[in-house]
């Protein structure tokens, strides 16, 4: 009796070791599988997220342009925009035109006579004026222009010229000082003024 009791233990221990043996592989099996794609998942999710990151920076950096160039981009958008609606209206093709003025240098009014500045700019003058003959006007009138530019920019400090508001201050003032210089008694037409170089050194 005592043979057939420790027969059957080993057979049934046999049955259970061979269980096992095929539970193992299984469980083996399941690991080697979460091994196998756990690495390529991670990649996947790394890269999804550099990528986001990435398109996100993109985004951000070409939509804040510099103060300098803010408003002159804005402008010129808003100029072609005012295009293509005059073109599809059937008005003037054009709403204004540029004249370009010589760079004019300048010391700045600081206690360091070798502070100065250097501004080229761009006239945007209305339609209203005829391109040529607005043209040959301005030729004429540059000395004044540019004389008036050079003593405006003598009388500023550094602190005058620095900063995103004294940018626009500037424009504004020569802006105003050019039509009445040119045009005391008659409508403006320099609709803006914009800067070229604005470089103080």
């Amino acid at each position: 009796m005592a043979d057939k009791d420790e027969i059957k233990q080993q057979e049934t221990q046999e049955v259970q070791k061979k269980k096992n043996d095929k539970k193992k592989p299984e469980a083996g099996e399941k690991k080697s599988l979460v091994t196998r794609f756990m690495p390529k998942v991670i990649i996947v999710v790394v890269v999804m997220i550099f990528a986001g990151a990435g398109f996100t920076l993109g985004r951000l950096i070409a939509g804040s342009p510099t103060s300098k160039t803010a408003g002159v981009s804005e402008q010129g958008q808003s100029s072609q925009l005012e295009d293509w609606d005059a073109r599809d209206s059937g008005a003037d093709s054009q709403k204004s035109w540029y004249y370009h003025l010589d760079p004019v240098i300048a010391n700045l009014n600081v206690d360091d006579a070798t502070r100065y500045v250097k501004a080229s700019l761009t006239l945007e003058v209305s339609f209203e004026m005829n391109e040529k003959k607005g043209k040959a006007f301005l030729d004429e009138k540059k000395p004044i222009l540019t004389n008036w530019l050079t003593i405006y920019l003598a009388s500023l400090s550094l602190e005058e010229i620095r900063g995103d508001r004294n940018y626009k201050r500037i424009q504004s003032q020569v802006r105003d000082a050019f039509n009445e210089k040119l045009f005391p008694d008659s409508k403006p037409k320099i609709k803006n003024i914009l800067f070229k170089e604005f470089a103080v050194q």
